[in-house]
């Protein structure tokens, strides 16, 4: 028989035989058998490889030659495929002997061809992987076809379609382990977890768990038994929930109910892989999304750090440790896969991120571990550079461990123990000596347990000995907390010896006791240099009383030291934020997070993608929207984000909050009501939500506009529901809308809503429709409605119809009275807005003559006058507005950038005497009355020496803008 060698094969840098007769024996014994490709070049080195290095895979080349023709002739991919679109035709109807034969013989096969590829590189390590789990999952599913036809033919399992074993069949074959990634050994077990569900099979009585535990045991069996034609894959089901107690098939609310109450942080690694391959694949779903909570905490979860970190420490205890010496000496029989810088540790660092924070960020939620490296890297949470190392390393080692379990078919990932075999080995992974191996391997070992320590092992060091633990302080702890900074340090003994003790909820268990140890010396440190560290203090021990579990967060503060420092700065400058803190202790995991979050419309969608209902809807926006303002209001505070990108990126926020939460609305309401048909409704943001300045604690002014087709007057049928009329219907649509942005829980509603800007103010309807809001402002609008509007903006609203709203705004604008009467209208609203509200104080910078409110105005009403000529100079933007009036000539450029740079340090102060004293409180201080820390974050922001001199700037500015303001808009 002649068969060619197929391009493929050719020019590949095969391994040289370690055992050069076997090599040739093998070659001679296939090519006697009429192959004479056998003698080839390509061919007998292929042999050779194999022959030479493998006794397992020249065995199975001696009983394969028909499969090596064809890999040889086709190349290995349409072998495989040829293979497992076998196992997925065959009928799982046949006899049992048959079945078994199918696999076995197909496994034989898949393997030799899989080791020949890989061999040969023709296979990166993703294809050899890849390749392995699509057979193991191709043997599972007809073994589990097989066996629950088998079951339903006996009479003993009724089935929904017969025609179709698995569909709907109550039974489902879950792959963990590297099979669930999709990274499965040379030589590996499968790891699975097989579950049924009771329900599915109601006319069965208690025995159906029996029966189940039965075609369990058959399915292992199948899979793992041995004869002449070899065996499939060797089983595992010990990572089933609480397998000393269990059956092999437990049942579905079993299974739920054990992970919700009892399971543990190396279930949760090994749950993160899981994903159903054989049987009922929907039963299997529906039971990750029910325990995806167990999996994927929501909050950042540091305390997982030493869970993951003591397994393998006992891991570790095990193992004989790399050592100093000579390198050659250090690798005899050491171990690849759980030996220091092995496989496990690169597992266990990327598993322990990705539960870490695939809680917040759905997008690392990958089983395969190279994959989920790309994924660590992108999203900020692993360095560039040790990404690049882990990669590397774990291909090395994943390559070489396949080499190992290629020479006898043993599940073994360690090394030779004497010098002549790791040389044989060494040439089999195609390296012509062993010291080069030696050097590369010691290489990637190095890397990744360099790697692994940065994550897991890296404890800050105490700065000082410091000791709570009897009745009374010793005095050298007290001298060294008054070192620290504190004028008290009795009182601040007292607290850490109560806290110590248990006496606060945080820190009843020992392991939080133990972590608040190790941190405190840091702790105390960062307190006690603030500016003014007994208050700081105090707030810290009011966040701690406050604090439901203590474990996550000590943990947290353990791996990342610098957060305590942040941690100090905001409840020393901001007790805003620190009762931000105390009300909602998670906020602290987004300082943690990247410098540039994903968009927050994806944010939205990704974290609303589980949520269930509208309630759920509201709770998951509301947490997100507090969450990303406390990160943006310690971003300012830190200096790391200006005024004009954090007003941009709280509007950003609110925009999509608002869309999100109108969609769920509006379907929620649909759903309840019925559709209608070609109706539209529009959210139209006015104010700092319109101009894209949103501050800590923004209202949000909101005008809600809609419309529907003349032809369509009443919603669309439902059963049991009566049509209501088109206007009903979108009045019930926008008071949902309002109530759900509105509703509060116990930390007060999403946002507080202004709704005084909309037609008729708060006599007009919730919503009004796009007719009657044009009519009100050809006929009946004010001129400070039309200033008002200058800063609108419209979101949350199909395209056409945001373009006709936007159109009638601008028309709006544009129809204003004569010049002379909007000067005239603004002067006067000026002088009302003075009586109303006159200003709390030196800092209230809005009111203030010359504040924030007469540079609004001016850019305001001189939009309204020029947009009657001119609407394309319209922004909502006051500084961008006011940059386009200069630019047509209504202001001088000095004059535009007075206002500009009026309108930035009025923002500041506003801004940061919002996150720093309070949206209310600061206006309302003395000149001189600011606490030292907000004085200091204020000072910086504005950049200003002092507060006198910032209080001299402030008075400066606020005279010039009120010159402007007379000379463009009349005295007030």
């Amino acid at each position: 028989m002649t068969r060619a060698i197929a391009p493929i094969w050719t020019r590949r840098r095969l391994p040289p035989a370690a055992d050069p007769a076997a090599a040739a024996r093998l070659i001679e014994e296939i090519a006697g058998s009429g192959r004479p490709w056998a003698r080839s070049p390509e061919g007998a080195a292929l042999l050779a490889a194999i022959g030479g290095n493998s006794p397992f895979l020249a065995d199975l080349a001696r009983g394969e030659t028909a499969t090596l023709d064809e890999i040889f002739a086709h190349g290995p991919r349409p072998a495989l495929a040829a293979i497992n679109a076998g196992l997925a035709s065959c009928p799982p109807t046949l006899a049992r002997a048959e079945i078994a034969r199918r696999l076995r013989v197909a496994k034989r096969r898949a393997a030799l061809i899989i080791a020949l590829a890989d061999i040969a590189g023709v296979f990166r390590l993703e294809d050899v992987t890849a390749a392995l789990s699509r057979f193991a999952e191709r043997a599972l599913r007809l073994a589990t076809d097989h066996l629950l036809a088998d079951a339903a033919a006996s009479g003993t399992l009724r089935l929904p379609d017969r025609a179709h074993p698995a569909r709907g069949a109550g039974f489902v074959v879950l792959a963990l382990g590297k099979l669930g990634g999709r990274e499965l050994n040379y030589s590996s077990d499968i790891d699975l977890v097989l579950l049924h569900d009771p329900a599915a099979h109601p006319y069965h009585d208690d025995a159906i768990g029996a029966q189940f535990t039965r075609i369990a045991r058959a399915l292992v069996a199948l899979m793992q038994t041995r004869d002449a034609d070899g065996y499939v894959f060797r089983t595992d089901l010990r990572l089933r929930p609480d397998p000393s107690a269990t059956p092999p098939s437990v049942s579905l609310p079993a299974a739920i109910a054990y992970y919700e109450g009892l399971g543990q942080s190396w279930e949760r690694a090994a749950l993160l892989k899981a994903r159903p391959v054989a049987g009922d694949l929907a039963l299997g779903r529906t039971f990750l999304a029910a325990i995806r909570p167990f999996i994927w905490r929501r909050g950042v979860d540091f305390a997982l750090i030493h869970d993951i970190a003591a397994m393998r420490r006992r891991i570790e205890a095990e193992q004989r440790r790399m050592g100093a010496g000579d390198p050659l000496a250090r690798l005899l029989g050491h171990d690849l896969k759980l030996g220091q810088g092995g496989i496990r540790e690169i597992e266990f660092l990327v598993q322990a991120l990705q539960l870490v924070w695939g809680g917040r960020d759905p997008g690392l939620r990958v089983p395969a571990t190279l994959p989920a490296l790309r994924l660590l890297c992108r999203a900020g949470h692993l360095a560039p550079e040790s990404a690049r190392a882990l990669a590397a390393a774990y291909r090395f080692l994943r390559r070489a461990e396949h080499r190992l379990q290629m020479i006898a078919d043993r599940q073994t990932q360690r090394l030779p123990e004497d010098e002549a075999d790791l040389r044989r080995f060494a040439l089999f992974l195609g390296f012509s000596a062993t010291p080069a191996f030696v050097a590369r391997l010691s290489r990637h070992l190095a890397a990744v347990a360099r790697h692994y320590r940065e994550v897991f092992e890296a404890v800050p060091a105490a700065p000082a000995a410091l000791d709570f633990s009897g009745p009374e302080p010793a005095p050298a702890t007290l001298a060294s907390v008054r070192e620290m900074g504190f004028a008290r340090p009795e009182a601040v003994a007292a607290a850490v010896g109560g806290w110590l003790s248990g006496r606060v909820r945080a820190l009843r268990s020992e392991r939080a006791r133990e972590l608040l140890s190790e941190i405190l010396p840091q702790l105390l440190a960062a307190f006690g240099a603030q500016a003014d560290p007994e208050t700081a203090f105090a707030r810290l021990q009011a966040f701690l009383e406050r604090l439901p579990a203590g474990v996550q967060l000590f943990s947290l503060f353990q791996h990342n030291p610098a957060l305590i420092a942040r941690i100090a700065a905001i409840l020393g400058a901001a007790p805003a934020l620190a009762e931000h803190l105390a009300r909602a202790p998670g906020a602290i995991e987004g300082l943690l997070a990247p410098e540039a979050p994903p968009p927050p419309a994806r944010m939205f969608a990704e974290r609303l993608a589980d949520a269930a209902d509208l309630e759920v809807a509201i709770a998951i926006i509301r947490t997100i929207v507090r969450e990303e303002n406390f990160r943006l209001s310690v971003a300012l505070m830190e200096g790391r984000l200006d005024v004009d990108a954090a007003g941009e990126a709280r509007s950003a926020l609110a925009d999509a909050a608002l869309a999100a939460l109108l969609a769920r609305v509006l379907a929620d309401h649909a759903a309840r009501f019925g559709a209608l048909p070609g109706g539209a409704m529009a959210v139209v943001v006015l104010g700092k939500a319109g101009s894209r300045e949103m501050m800590a604690g923004s209202d949000l002014d909101l005008m809600l506009i809609y419309d529907h087709p003349e032809s369509v007057s009443e919603s669309e049928d439902l059963p049991g529901r009566r049509r209501i009329p088109a206007g009903q219907w979108f009045l019930r649509a926008a008071q949902s809308f309002i109530a759900a942005v509105t509703a509060p829980d116990a930390d007060g509603p999403l946002y507080a809503v202004d709704m005084r800007l909309r037609p008729s103010g708060n006599k007009g309807p919730v919503a009004v429709a796009l007719g009657a809001f044009i009519r009100y402002h050809a006929e009946t609008a004010w001129t400070w409605e039309r200033m008002a509007l200058t800063r609108a903006r419209v979101l949350a609203a199909a395209p056409d119809f945001s373009a006709r709203v936007q159109a009638a705004i601008v028309a709006a604008i544009a129809g204003a009275a004569p010049a002379a009467l909007v000067r005239a209208d603004a002067a006067a609203m000026r002088a009302r807005l003075a009586r109303e509200h006159p200003p709390a104080g030196p800092w209230d910078v809005k009111y203030r003559d010359g504040g924030l409110i007469e540079v609004e105005f001016i850019a305001q009403a001189l939009q309204v006058i020029a947009a009657r000529d001119d609407p394309a100079l319209l922004h909502p933007a006051t500084r961008i507005a006011l940059t386009r009036l200069a630019a047509r000539g209504w202001l001088t450029p000095a004059e535009a950038e007075t206002l500009i740079a009026a309108d930035r340090l009025f923002r500041i102060v506003q801004e940061m005497l919002r996150i720093t004293i309070g949206p209310q409180q600061g206006a309302a201080l003395a000149a001189g009355a600011l606490p030292p820390l907000a004085a200091s974050t204020l000072l910086r922001a504005a950049g200003a020496l002092d507060i006198a001199a910032l209080h001299a700037t402030l008075n400066q500015t606020m005279a010039d803008v009120r010159r402007l303001f007379i000379r463009h808009l009349g005295a007030p």
